[in-house]
């Protein structure tokens, strides 16, 4: 671990694959710890709704990139990238095992491929104009400035072709340009979760959610923070909230939060699929089989 190329593990998967629980198994033979790459559990007070590790598996394993933020400072892919990798390199220099572990596919490969990410924020009154515009507009706008970028995002992905109009218009530098990659000079195996039964551990997890206090939990977000913070738009909290708004009943934004969380799973998957292509494990042991795929890694 003190070579030139220092060993990385990271564990991917959908949402609700069960990463935590054999993540803390993994840490716990090879007395590691963890970093959580996920793009809402590094904010405070949003532990129901994203799934968070319990005070007990984080007193049991010590995970990193928990609890960084508040949820009225949102956090982009760049400063991520910056508060992960220090902590990473701190791990490092200390002759530790970093072991990665997340559902955020860009999240993670910001940090494991090195994307450099355009630092510029968020531009709301230029980002209004182009939905004013219209997709049609904007994509064809895109074309002339940069139409490297519309090989890679689809006509219908709006979000992503204002984006990389944003920054073209801020930086006066086509998107394509800038996002280049930088690999970490580290020796990096990557494990992938996935599980038969998905879909039905996405509606227990989501019906655990509602019964063990989301609800109560997206009601002191918005007493704390205001009913228009942006992070409340998310799975789970968008449901919540509309209970509360007497918009939903229970029951209902339970089913809606399922069947949204099964729709982003399967962009997960294909996320992790198409640009991560980790080793998958074998469902029928799963701790077994990480536990030979890591020390043949760490031979």
């Amino acid at each position: 671990m003190t070579s030139h190329h220092p060993n990385i593990i990271v564990l991917v998967g959908p949402t609700a694959s069960g990463k935590t629980e054999l993540a803390i198994e993994i840490a716990e033979y090879f007395k590691t710890r963890i970093h959580n790459i996920d793009s809402r559990q590094i904010y405070k007070f949003m532990d129901i709704g994203t799934a968070k590790p319990s005070i007990n598996q984080q007193e049991k394993i010590k995970h990193f990139l928990i609890d960084i933020e508040e949820p009225i400072n949102p956090i982009n892919v760049k400063k991520f990238q910056e508060i992960a990798q220090k902590s990473i390199k701190k791990e490092i220099k200390k002759d530790n095992l970093p072991f990665l572990v997340g559902g955020s596919g860009l999240y993670m490969n910001s940090i494991t491929k090195g994307f450099f990410v355009p630092n510029v924020p968020p531009q709301n009154n230029l980002r209004r104009q182009f939905e004013e515009l219209g997709q049609k507009e904007c994509w064809e706008l895109l074309q002339n400035c940069d139409p490297i970028s519309t090989k890679k995002i689809k006509f219908a992905d709006q979000v992503r072709t204002i984006r990389a109009l944003e920054v073209f218009y801020v930086t006066g530098q086509p998107f394509s340009t800038l996002k280049v990659q930088k690999p970490p000079k580290w020796k990096i195996l990557e494990l992938g979760l996935d599980r038969d039964n998905l879909k039905e551990r996405i509606l227990q997890r989501t019906k655990n959610m509602f019964l063990s206090g989301l609800i109560e939990e997206t009601k002191n977000l918005i007493f704390q923070y205001g009913a228009d913070l942006p992070i409340l738009k998310t799975i789970g909290y968008s449901e919540a909230k509309d209970v509360l708004n007497n918009h939903l009943s229970i029951d209902k934004a339970i089913e809606l939060t399922s069947t949204k969380t099964i729709q982003f799973a399967k962009r997960q998957k294909t996320w992790f699929r198409n640009k991560n292509n980790p080793i998958w494990l074998n469902n029928k042991n799963l701790l077994k089989d990480a536990i030979i795929k890591i020390e043949s890694f760490l031979d």
